[in-house]
């Protein structure tokens, strides 16, 4: 079975634009997809460095990418942790970094996981289901949240990371009925916010934006994002690309924000004589719009839709 298909594999390999003997990094590996296209293209002698937090992301990688051999190296952490990995392993540069945000398909179908409301089941959504701690101290899962936090918080959540505009009512609902009853599983939480929503309409389900809100809260996905691609840039060589795929607007406004600031110089007023800013210009922009999957790649992978890709060059 695949793990997960690629959403706009081709134009993230093409604009990635892979060196013959190059040494890469997919920040998001997941089932290998475009890990084995970019190791495909830059022949031979090239190199790639795969990380996930899911431990059963990198079994399906590690299969996936057998035929590459030792040049593939496959560690299980999340991109906040990349100076880390890349350090351990004794590199200081590389030639391109790939980030490919959200949730697979495999992830989205193992009820399980809890991340989505289609089927039944714990309301966990942690992409790292590892202990954090010598301790073995786990995460906190969405049913954690939901059971403590309060209605101000809760509301913030759905607000703020759902974009949800009926985010106090949802979470009013969530705090009065926990009394009772808390929310054990993803279908219950669905039926919540039915109920304050009203039913279906149209293609979006109405809990869509509150599963969204609390799987990026549970994995504090923004705020690793900003440091992801901080890191990344500085382990660019010059020349060496950035390339990533959001599939949200919170994500793709980070992305797109970072490589505005990144492609920004001095800012010093003209009149002065000498820059005071200090400010240099890092990377370029090479995608001036975002990339998106044509009509066929739609129609065969629904869940492409939204993605978006946007890629700089560090200078």
């Amino acid at each position: 079975m695949t793990y997960h298909t690629p959403v706009l594999l081709k134009e993230a390999v093409r604009q990635l634009a892979p060196r013959r003997g190059g040494l890469y990094v997919d920040c998001t590996v997941g089932g290998g997809g475009h890990a084995r296209e970019i190791l495909r293209a830059c022949g031979p002698e090239g190199q790639l460095v795969g990380l996930d937090w899911d431990d059963q992301a990198i079994m399906a990688s590690r299969e996936r990418l057998r035929e590459f051999g030792a040049r593939v190296q496959l560690v299980r952490a999340n991109y906040v942790e990349l100076e880390r990995v890349l350090m351990s392993l004794g590199v200081t540069t590389v030639d391109g970094v790939l980030f490919d945000l959200g949730v697979s398909s495999r992830q989205f179908d193992t009820p399980e996981r809890g991340f989505s409301f289609q089927r039944e089941g714990p309301l966990d959504m942690r992409m790292n289901r590892q202990p954090r701690s010598e301790r073995g101290e786990l995460g906190a899962t969405a049913r954690d949240v939901l059971r403590t936090a309060s209605l101000e918080e809760l509301a913030k959540i759905f607000r703020v990371y759902g974009e949800e505009k009926r985010a106090r009512a949802i979470a009013r609902q969530i705090v009065n009925e926990r009394e009772h009853a808390p929310l054990e599983t993803t279908t219950q939480l669905a039926r919540l916010v039915e109920r304050v929503l009203g039913p279906k309409r149209g293609a979006i389900h109405p809990a869509t934006r509150v599963f969204q809100a609390l799987r990026i809260a549970v994995n504090d996905e923004l705020n690793n994002l900003k440091r992801g691609l901080g890191v990344a840039t500085q382990f660019l060589k010059s020349g060496g690309r950035l390339a990533v795929i959001s599939f949200h607007s919170l994500e793709d406004r980070i992305v797109k924000q970072f490589f505005v600031e990144q492609s920004t110089g001095c800012i010093c007023p003209t009149d002065l004589p000498a820059c005071a800013c200090g400010r240099k210009q890092v990377l370029r922009i090479v995608t001036r719009k975002p990339v998106t999957p044509d009509e066929v790649e739609a129609r065969a992978n629904p869940r492409a839709r939204s993605a978006k890709l946007r890629v700089a060059e560090k200078l």
